[in-house]
């Protein structure tokens, strides 16, 4: 009755459901540990925005990396905005999507190392060609407030690091192609601005990051597992269809076949 099942149609098809299960499982496990990575995450990102600030210094250095534990740590430091050598990051939106320039400027300390503050948004122009015109930043000696963030990467933003751009145009806030650009010490990372309080002229500064929020991952991984085991399900669904219809083809031929007639004496 189920001797169909050894047809080549029906072994491509067993061979292909069996390889979907585990495929499926495999991906309900891929989603489900990025939901486990979005919820530590998101509590490594509340608890840094309400721990009080500490200094920069002791949680990056130059040539250092800043741990997945300190991100949007609020950090402070103390020295002199350097404007001189200030650039804007390419292709960055505001709090309303709207796209434009982030401005990064190099913050000397008072020991000669640089920390890099991301002071936030402005908008571009459209030739996007010369350096825009940039609110400067508070003179003289001051105390900022940022929060921490990890040197950009292409592999990491998905941002294509393009060469040849306007003078003092980047793409990348990345801390070591900047210690090469100022020729000093420049402490991993970067800084999101958040103190001083920017007056009406300085950039639009970047917003806390939503931290409540931990997305569709657990329901997707509970769909991909649904859908490896409703496989199986289906093939035996399909295989009993199959013989029921065989068999109603196989009496339908018997009834319609004319009887035998017997043999002239």
């Amino acid at each position: 009755m189920y001797r169909f099942l050894l047809t080549r149609q029906w072994v491509i098809l067993t061979l292909v459901m069996l390889a979907l299960i585990p495929t499926m499982i495999e991906l309900g496990f891929w989603q489900l540990h990025r939901h486990e990575h979005r919820v530590a995450l998101n509590k490594v990102i509340g608890e840094s925005l309400t721990a009080k600030p500490v200094p920069a210094e002791t949680l990056t250095s130059p040539g250092g990396t800043v741990k997945n534990d300190d991100l949007y740590r609020r950090v402070s430091a103390k020295g002199r905005f350097d404007t001189a050598h200030e650039v804007v990051v390419r292709r960055r939106t505001n709090n309303d999507g709207d796209v434009g320039y982030h401005v990064l400027t190099p913050f000397v300390l008072d020991d000669g190392k640089v920390l890099l503050v991301n002071r936030g948004w402005i908008e571009a122009d459209l030739a996007q060609t010369a350096f825009p015109k940039v609110p400067a930043p508070a003179s003289g000696e001051i105390t900022v407030t940022g929060r921490l963030m990890p040197d950009q990467t292409t592999a990491e933003s998905g941002i294509k690091d393009v060469k040849g751009l306007p003078d003092r145009q980047i793409m990348l806030i990345n801390s070591e192609q900047q210690a090469k650009s100022l020729g000093k010490q420049v402490l991993a990372g970067y800084v999101e601005l958040v103190s001083p309080a920017p007056t009406n002229n300085s950039p639009q500064l970047i917003a806390a990051p939503e931290h409540s929020d931990i997305g569709p991952h657990m329901a997707y991984a509970i769909q991909w597992w649904l859908f490896s085991a409703g496989v199986p399900i289906g093939w035996v669904v399909l295989a009993r269809r199959e013989a029921r219809d065989q068999a109603r083809a196989a009496a339908s031929a018997e009834q319609s076949s004319p009887e035998t007639e017997p043999a002239p004496a």
